[in-house]
């Protein structure tokens, strides 16, 4: 165990000085910086030239790509097997290694895959125990499994890339050339590249919508609504009229939630948190704090308004996700009314049908706001792949996982194989296949790949080969995302934060985040918030909120001026 972390922090070392010699950049100069997911991509796709490494080609030219069945994809003379450890949300296994690319790389590149799968339910765990063992796999997938601080905390462990991309991985090196906020979103602090990145294609802008059951509209004679009060004269006929139909003018649940409600409902006040932390880019380019600005505090007067009238639903802050899921799809009768998602199959199940997406709801301001990302930046994510210092074959490694940077690979690892999720063409097109009856096309993608995890990269021109159908899965994201485009706000981007802000913000924001959501879940409920804002204000201060706005404020201005 030590003996071999010894050794392996030899081989990192002698491996850095042979690139080094054959002209690789100097390993202490690179750079990484981070953002998220969901949007469309740049290029890549070229073939290699020889001396780049025995057969790593997986090269594109006019923006298609030899498949992995193609030839020189032997990447080492001897076999060699490497562990990637990955991982996934609840229950959902390792059937993605069943996937047609996976298959191919394994039968032919000579390299041989022990997987290693955990449950995101209790990584947490595992991964401090993993982390404390001071051993780990060769290969990490999965911007979920080890994060910014994880990494920097424990250099030790995570290779510099930089000499490893630049010498055997000429799909991944074209991409950072054509994707600048790729390389820009994968620089740490130190400026070198300890994990890879991915860039996700043809993603909506626009992210969860308002989704309104449409039946209980007609059923009701209603119109669609376009503002506030409008939505509220809506989901109170539905709360006190027989909506769905049954005969029993009880049963409608206008809104609903899973230990609290969506925060999208405060999107027509101007509150959109895109990644997670409330910041909010202002069109003059400044930040706000959006739980202590004036918006939020009257976005929940609104709410507690909802939930005094039985319209928000009194179990919405102590239920689970099982016990919503048993309303949404309630076997005799749809009994939801209102929900901000993607869209409404995987939430509603054989109530789908009946529910549409809307316009984005106006503000009292007479102005819609939605959370999204029209320049895609926010889909491009670091921490998606990590070459761990305990690999022995760091060379084979990086080869094999430049292959998956190429176009027909990554749509492959995000939605599925070729012959089976995807269909290619003879004119060089691919279309994804309708899911199997009774499943969500979401189900079917994760089944099928490693969908959202992982080494992804998928150019602008090869994008336009990729034909998603309008109706239904990722295609219909896309279409319905149109329909909120210009309402999108500047997302806060998914900065990097030195060492010292990462040991120092979770101090901040444990203390700070519990008083922010207990707070909200009881001006809510039970109201209060006029009398008791200055005092909230207040203690948010006490728990350090400034140096916490400011440690935001200087990672943002970090990120701009790279």
């Amino acid at each position: 165990m030590k003996m071999k972390k010894v050794l392996s922090l030899m081989l990192a070392a002698a491996l850095t000085l042979s690139l080094s010699a054959c002209g690789g950049k100097d390993s202490g100069q690179e750079s990484q910086g981070g953002s998220k997911e969901e949007a469309s991509g740049s290029s890549q796709e070229d073939a290699p030239s020889e001396e780049e490494a025995d057969g790593a080609d997986a090269g594109e030219a006019d923006g298609s790509q030899e498949s992995a069945g193609g030839s020189g994809m032997q990447i080492t003379e001897e076999p060699v097997t490497l562990t990637v450890l990955t991982t996934r949300w609840g229950n959902m296994g390792d059937s993605f290694t069943n996937n047609e690319f996976l298959q191919q790389l394994e039968a032919e590149t000579n390299v041989h895959i022990e997987w290693q799968v955990q449950s995101l339910n209790d990584w947490g765990e595992q991964k401090g125990i993993m982390l404390a063992g001071g051993e780990l796999p060769d290969i990490i997938f999965g911007n979920q499994t080890f994060n910014d601080a994880d990494i920097m905390n424990n250099s030790e462990l995570f290779m510099p890339l930089d000499d490893l991309i630049d010498q055997y991985m000429p799909n991944y090196k074209k991409a950072l050339e054509e994707m600048p906020d790729l390389k820009k979103v994968c620089t740490f602090p130190d400026g070198q590249m300890y994990s890879m990145g991915k860039n996700l294609p043809l993603r909506p802008k626009s992210c969860n919508q308002p989704i309104i059951n449409k039946q209980w509209l007609d059923n009701l004679n209603l119109e669609v609504p376009t503002n506030v009060d409008e939505l509220y004269e809506v989901l109170k006929a539905f709360k006190e009229q027989d909506a769905n139909g049954n005969g029993d003018p009880n049963d409608e649940i206008p809104i609903s939630g899973s230990k609290g409600i969506s925060m999208d409902l405060l999107n027509p006040w101007g509150i959109t948190d895109l990644n997670g932390y409330k910041m909010l880019v202002n069109e003059d380019g400044s930040l706000t704090y959006y739980p202590t600005c004036e918006a939020y505090k009257e976005g929940l007067k609104w709410l507690n308004k909802l939930y005094a009238e039985g319209i928000i639903d009194p179990e919405a802050f102590t239920q689970d996700d099982a016990m919503l899921t048993a309303k949404r799809q309630d076997p005799n009768v749809s009994r939801v009314g209102l929900e901000y998602a993607w869209t409404a199959d995987s939430n509603f199940g054989q109530w789908s049908s009946e529910y549409t997406i809307i316009p984005p709801i106006a503000g009292p301001d007479g102005k819609c706001y939605t959370g999204g990302d029209v320049n895609g930046v926010s889909s491009i994510v670091r921490n998606e792949v990590m070459i761990t210092t305990f690999c022995e074959n760091p060379e084979v490694a990086a080869k094999w996982i430049d292959l998956f940077y190429t176009g027909e690979a990554s749509i492959q690892n995000f939605w599925g194989g070729i012959g089976n999720v995807i269909t290619k063409h003879d004119d060089g097109t691919y279309t994804l296949n309708d899911p199997p009856e009774g499943t969500s096309a979401d189900a079917w993608y994760w089944d099928s790949s490693l969908r959202d995890f992982g080494p992804k990269y998928v150019s602008s021109e090869f994008e336009k080969n990729v034909k998603l159908s309008t109706e239904s899965g990722d295609g219909k994201k896309v279409e319905d995302s149109k329909i909120a485009e210009d309402t999108v706000t500047t997302p806060y981007p998914n900065v990097m934060f030195t060492n010292e802000e990462n040991e120092e913000r979770p101090t901040l924001t444990t203390d700070i985040d519990k008083y922010v959501e207990s707070t909200r879940a009881k001006w809510i409920t039970e109201g209060g918030i006029d009398e008791e804002w200055d005092a909230y204000v207040e203690q948010l201060n006490a728990m350090g909120l400034e140096r916490l706005i400011q440690i935001y404020t200087d990672a943002y201005d970090r990120y701009m001026a790279q």
